[in-house]
């Protein structure tokens, strides 16, 4: 049981609390925790689901959103450290699983990078047609998109979060405005641009179910601010985040879906627009209006790119403080104390991405939405398999650490175990059905869908036990002539 124990301590508890300050409050970690999880081009890509949209948004509310916070809220009170996930993994399964929970966290903040980057470019396009047609002309705003990010994540974390803040206030004006151009279609018109008044279509189908695993998409990222666990002023903020986040988060994507769902048919929405050209059909066909309210939406996914950057950056900071990649990913800044090498590191292999898939080569073919979309999904598969483990850490470390649980407990035993049952059952609800049929049938069959996303899962997994081995190999490693050593003393 020593032993068992002694594999659990993690460098990272002793380490970053004096090396990291605490500079996050509760406002902050709200604002961090919307950025992360509240990408309003949901609304436009859920719009094929019809008004069972509604249903799977409720859906994965009261199975993943809510269960999730509330399993997050304990977890994070009870090791409010740096890492979160990887953390929590260390202590209830030991460190294989801390490490291969930490990476399945990680790896979609990479590839989420990228997307936000992707994001970026189709806004422009919407704010000038015509525009950033070439693929060579869409990499090179990607990868600055990401190099700003960059820039602005190795700031100190104070000046870093006034700035995320401050363009928080514009994006939620923009959330705002998209579903009251809903409500002035409904006033101006009297009627609906799809049916809704049939009960059918709101239920969810076996020709629908996809759309869960794009809701659990859309909903992703509950735990992510605890990866700056020890740069929280207070642990009251770790309550306050969850609770206030969550709940903007559910009124601002019902809300959007709305504004979406009653102004743009489906024949005519844009799976990433569609939230623009409703502001532009609800506002009297005001392109000049839709325009001001693309580019704040546009500026959010610069800065949203940001906050992936800074927050997932801390994981690969932890990874190198217990030697599972090299300890450069460890070093701080001296002047902004925050982990620049880690920072470069992973914007660096998110370029890398983002050349492979929008270089020259790729012009004039359907690769790089291809390559988009797999990306997509694999984010939403590896980061489910991650939030397996988050659900079922509240068993494991009840039984590990009975007494710091009960010390800090949120709410009733059975509501924790209930949150966590339905939390694992969700999330590989949400990966198996993301399997299922292909996002763009346009583009894959069903058989080519499920392999290149099966290849992209398999292959990350196997990156994350592959590291795991070759860092035990360089403790043993080093381990053994320390051994000698210190027999010979």
């Amino acid at each position: 049981m020593a032993g068992q124990s002694d594999a659990r301590v993690m460098a990272t508890e002793r380490i970053a609390p004096g090396a990291l300050p605490r500079v996050l409050g509760s406002f902050d970690m709200t604002v961090v925790f919307i950025a992360i999880v509240l990408f309003i081009v949901q609304a436009s890509a859920l719009q094929p689901a019809g008004p069972a949209v509604f249903t799977y948004w409720i859906l994965g509310f009261a199975l993943f959103l809510i269960p999730g916070a509330l399993v997050t809220a304990q977890l994070g009170l009870m090791f409010p450290e740096e890492g979160s996930l990887y953390v929590w993994t260390q202590k209830a399964l030991g460190p294989f699983w801390g490490f291969f929970a930490g990476f399945c966290a990680w790896w979609p903040g990479v590839l989420v990078m990228v997307t936000s980057g992707d994001l970026v470019v189709t806004i422009w396009q919407f704010i000038r047609p015509g525009s950033l047609s070439e693929t060579w002309e869409q990499m090179l705003v990607i990868l600055a998109v990401l190099w700003f990010s960059a820039v602005v994540a190795s700031m100190r974390l104070r000046l870093t979060q006034n700035y995320i803040n401050f363009q928080f206030v514009f994006y939620a004006a923009a959330i705002f405005t998209i579903g009251l151009a809903g409500v002035l279609w409904l006033t101006g018109s009297g009627h609906s641009a799809n049916r809704l008044s049939h009960t059918h279509d709101w239920l969810p189908t076996g020709g629908n179910w996809t759309f869960f695993g794009l809701v659990i998409l859309a909903l992703l990222g509950i735990e992510v601010p605890l990866n700056m666990g020890v740069e929280i002023v207070h642990p009251r903020a770790i309550k306050k985040y969850l609770f206030w986040g969550s709940a903007v988060v559910m009124v601002a994507y019902l809300w959007a879906t709305f504004g979406n769902i009653v102004t743009i048919p489906l024949a005519g929405n844009n799976s990433t627009t569609g939230i623009l050209s409703a502001v532009e059909r609800g506002f009297w066909g005001q392109h000049w209006f839709a325009v001001i309210v693309g580019v704040v939406v546009l500026w959010f996914f610069v800065s949203n790119t940001a906050v992936y950057n800074y927050s997932f950056s801390r994981l690969l900071f932890v990874s190198g403080l217990e030697r599972r990649l090299p300890p450069a990913m460890a070093k701080l800044n001296p002047r902004t104390h925050v982990p620049v090498h880690a920072i470069v590191a992973q914007t660096a292999l998110a370029s890398v991405f983002t050349i492979v898939t929008f270089g020259p080569w790729s012009s004039g073919s359907s690769f790089p939405t291809q390559v988009y979309l797999v990306f997509q999904a694999a984010v939403t598969v590896i980061w489910c398999l991650s939030m397996v483990l988050l659900f079922a850490d509240v068993f494991l470390v009840r039984r590990s650490y009975p007494e710091k649980f009960e010390a800090v407990r949120v709410s009733r035993t059975g509501a924790l175990y209930l949150s966590g049952a339905v939390g694992v059952v969700a999330s590989a609800v949400g990966a198996i059905v993301t399997f299922k049929t292909p996002w763009n049938p346009e583009l894959f069959s069903n058989g080519s869908w499920r392999l290149w996303l099966g290849l992209m899962t398999a292959v990350s997994a196997g990156a994350a036990v592959a590291i795991y081995v070759v860092s035990e190999w360089m403790h043993r490693r080093h381990e053994a002539p320390d051994a000698v050593r210190a027999e010979a003393g």
